[in-house]
Parts: structure tokens; sequence; C-alpha cells
């Protein structure tokens, strides 16, 4: 349940080939920067322009003044990217996404219908088809003592080998407010994590996580 196929409806996203043979999806995280530059080569320009090098929108994509948005970077279309968003670069923000007023983008592939409409953090991290992250939820990217980040599924580990992972939100994830998803975390298609949770490890699809130690089952 922690596998690109378990997770992820490649369908809905424009990074589909990132993610394509790869048993796992944080795997997709060391090359989305690169990713992103050879899939800006093949974008139609009578559908996207080019503010600045690098950055690509889609042309029916709302885009306020105040949002800042470094490459590369792809915002897909029906997209919108509100008041002060900061884009920090590696970022596609697939179609009808919102990235909200004062939230913050580095290193992510944010699936279609996907919403961090208030105050987030989302860093070095996957997120599913129309999962929505409530307002100040974050993805925590870096562990205290700085070492790899490892993914538990209870006593299984799964080394990562990588410094920075945040999380992965499966598809129809809904995150409560103020919520924190530690290192590593995975998260279960159509889940929901109730607010101002402290989330680690891998977390069942079709479930309610209401505490560490107190997840229960939709079905």
């Amino acid at each position: 349940m922690y596998k690109t196929t378990d997770l992820l409806d490649l369908s809905h996203t424009i990074a589909a080939p990132l993610f394509e043979g790869r048993e796992y999806p944080w795997e997709a995280l060391s090359d989305i920067k690169d990713f992103i530059y050879e899939l800006i080569k093949t974008l139609p320009e009578d559908e996207f322009y080019s503010p600045s090098e690098g950055v690509w929108i889609a042309k029916d994509a709302k885009v306020f003044p105040s949002a800042y948005i470094a490459a590369p970077c792809i915002i897909d279309h029906g997209a919108e990217v509100r008041h002060c968003a900061f884009i920090r670069g590696s970022a596609i923000v697939g179609k009808n996404c919102v990235v909200g007023n004062s939230a913050e983008l580095k290193n992510v592939v944010l699936f279609d219908n996907v919403q961090v409409p208030h105050y987030n953090y989302v860093g070095d991290s996957i997120l599913g088809y129309k999962s929505h992250m409530g307002a100040g939820s974050i993805t925590s990217n870096v562990k205290s003592d700085k070492s790899l980040v490892v993914v538990k599924n209870g006593q299984e580990l799964i080394e990562t080998g990588r410094k920075k992972f945040g999380a992965v939100l499966g598809d129809h994830v809904e995150v409560g407010c103020n919520s924190v998803l530690n290192p590593g975390t995975v998260i279960g298609r159509h889940t929901n994590i109730y607010p101002v949770s402290c989330v680690r490890g891998v977390i069942p699809e079709y479930s309610i996580y209401k505490a560490a130690g107190n997840i229960v089952s939709k079905k």
C-alpha cells in the first residue's frame, strides 16, 4: 500500500512518465528538476506561455501578480496560483490545482485537482489526484538530526537514501488543518487525517487517522 501503483493514478498528471517504472513514488523526487526541463520542450506554445526562462504556464491558468514562481516550473491548465504564493522551483502544478495564499512549494508534483489553498508548506513531496491539505498543514521534509529518511510501515523499514523527503499523499487524501506530516509519511488513498495531527509512517488507505495508535477503517 505504499508503492506507486497503490497510491497514484498516473492518468491524472502531466508528469506520468516521471513515475512509470518506479516501484516507490518517492524515487521520482531526485529527477523532478530534470524532468521538467525535458517536458517543457514538448509543451504546445498555443496552450502555454513562458513569463520567464524555465517557467511555463497554461494560458487558461490564473496566476495572481503577487505570486513568485522560480524555474523550473510548469503550471497546467485551469490551475490557480493565488496571492503571495511562493513556488521555489522544481514544481509541477497539475490541472485545476489551487496553490493558495502564502503557500510554499519546492521540489513537488501536485497531481490534477490538488488543493494547497491556505498557508501550506509542501516540500520534496508528491500529492495525488484530488488530495487536499487543510489550512496550515505542512510537510516536514528534513529530520531534526539530518539523517536519511526511512519510511516506516509497522516493523518494516524502507530506506529511501534521501535526506529530504516530506510526504506522499495518495489520491483523494484529506489532511486536516494545522497537521504536520513528518519526513517519510505515506498516506493511502481516500484516507482522512484529523486536524492538528502529527503523522509519521505509512497510513493505510480508506482510513481515518485520529491520533497515533488510533486509526480506524472506513470500510
